[in-house]
């Protein structure tokens, strides 16, 4: 931003002493002409009256002439009295006079502008001659050099306040990295400071601030993640510890076979918690099958078919209703969403697929209890689990209807539960033309 500063203020000021430099020049040139032309006239004035004779006043740098009608010097400047005429030339046969720049003229140094005038005798024509140094195109070596200083002194003092102004400006953002540089996983609870001005950088602490907020809920998560999953994977392994140690201290009075049912039941829901775990890895990691056109409908008819439910199950498809998308996660959505509800509906599940405004829904309704508005985020905390969930099936893992919704998401959709008259109403809604790339 300086250099930027400093070199607009160097053209600026380069253009402007090219101005003033032609301007100068112009009067000058123009002051010395008319210096030149009017000593002419007097000359001219005072031959009519006979009054011109020997040496000539006129003003510096001015050199005057007068030639009688056999073009000798009779009269001129000190310096142009005794030498030879300055010009040849001679105002034309209808004019006056006659204007000439010569470099050099006869007797002079350097180019000098002439101007000749015809005053009429009767023996002949004589001649006035004034001369008039050019002006150079830099007027002066005074008023260049009082020009390149004045311009290198305004660059130099724009560039200084141009530095100030950026540094001063970014002091802020400054402050800004170095907070954040000093932010890690330990110590995730700082935030940047907020500027008190309403410009681009205090959005840009703001922005940094709800990243933060979202950096802390997500550890938050992970640590949260991370104990639920060792309690819960602790939890089978420790039962079916004790049991195994009971038996072993009186193995002549345990019921092996029983005590192998148990130890097994404690290994099926240690080895569900794990198998969650993995897909739950793989959703996270995104490692996606090949993507393809899915009919919701058919996908719903043929995982209804092959498994086996305890209740009843409703289907109500509306045909052509595709989604593109992994055919696997998908029917591990269904899966999960149909768990759930056999295992909270009273008799009945209904499953509806329709399409709305280029989207397509996926509904799972149960006819149980429901589930309070509430505890409506609460279900899809992973791990998390209500009461009457762990009343109904103990050896839940809580993992399913999280599982389910990170595969709506992952399919640019959404997977909530909304109102109904009765039981829970999971509603997954899915783009039909989202364009999901597998991932390497």
């Amino acid at each position: 931003m300086t250099v930027i500063a400093g070199t607009v203020a160097a053209l600026i000021c380069a253009s402007l002493t090219a101005l003033v430099i032609v301007g100068v020049r112009g009067s000058a040139t123009s002051y010395k002409r008319n210096q030149a032309s009017s000593a002419a006239l007097k000359i001219t004035y005072e031959v009519r009256l006979g009054r011109v004779q020997g040496e000539l006043d006129a003003p510096r740098d001015v050199a005057l002439q007068l030639l009688d009608d056999r073009r000798r010097v009779i009269a001129g400047t000190k310096g142009e009295l005794d030498g030879p005429p300055i010009a040849r030339f001679l105002p034309d046969e209808s004019g006056v006079y006659r204007t000439k720049v010569l470099c050099p003229a006869h007797g002079l140094t350097g180019c000098e502008w002439v101007i000749a005038f015809r005053v009429y005798q009767p023996a002949g024509d004589w001649v006035v001659y004034a001369s008039a140094p050019t002006t150079p195109w830099y007027v002066s070596s005074g008023l260049l050099l009082f020009l390149i200083s004045m311009s290198l002194l305004v660059v130099l003092l724009v560039c200084l306040r141009a530095w100030g102004t950026v540094d001063q400006t970014l002091a802020p953002v400054d402050a800004i990295r170095a907070e954040l540089a000093e932010i890690t996983a330990h110590q995730s609870g700082r935030r940047v400071t907020v500027p008190q001005n309403r410009d681009e950088i205090r959005s840009l602490a703001q922005a940094a601030n709800a990243t933060l907020d979202r950096l802390d809920g997500a550890l938050e998560r992970q640590r949260s993640f991370t104990s639920d999953a060792s309690h819960d994977l602790r939890s089978p392994i420790a039962a079916a510890r004790a049991q195994i140690e009971e038996a072993l201290l009186y193995p002549d009075d345990v019921d092996w076979p029983r005590t192998a049912r148990i130890v097994l039941q404690s290994l099926e829901r240690l080895q569900a918690i794990v198998t969650d775990l993995l897909q739950l890895a793989r959703l996270d990691a995104t490692a996606w099958q090949d993507v393809e056109t899915i009919d919701l409908g058919a996908l719903v008819t043929i995982e209804v078919a092959r498994s086996d439910r305890t209740k009843r199950i409703v289907p109500h498809l509306q045909d052509g209703v595709t989604v593109r998308g992994d055919r696997l996660r998908l029917v591990r959505l269904l899966t999960n969403l149909l768990d759930n509800a056999e295992r909270h509906a009273d008799s009945r599940v209904d499953i509806t697929v329709s399409r709305e405004d280029g989207i397509a829904v996926l509904e799972v309704l149960d006819d149980g209890v429901g589930v309070g508005e509430q505890n409506r985020d609460l279900v899809f905390q992973r791990f998390a689990r209500l009461a009457d969930s762990k009343a109904r099936d103990p050896a839940g893992t809580g993992l399913g209807l999280p599982i389910a919704r990170e595969i709506a998401q992952m399919h640019g959709g959404s997977l909530t539960i909304e109102d109904s008259a009765r039981g829970a109403r999971f509603v997954a809604r899915i783009p039909r033309n989202h364009d999901v790339r597998p991932s390497p």
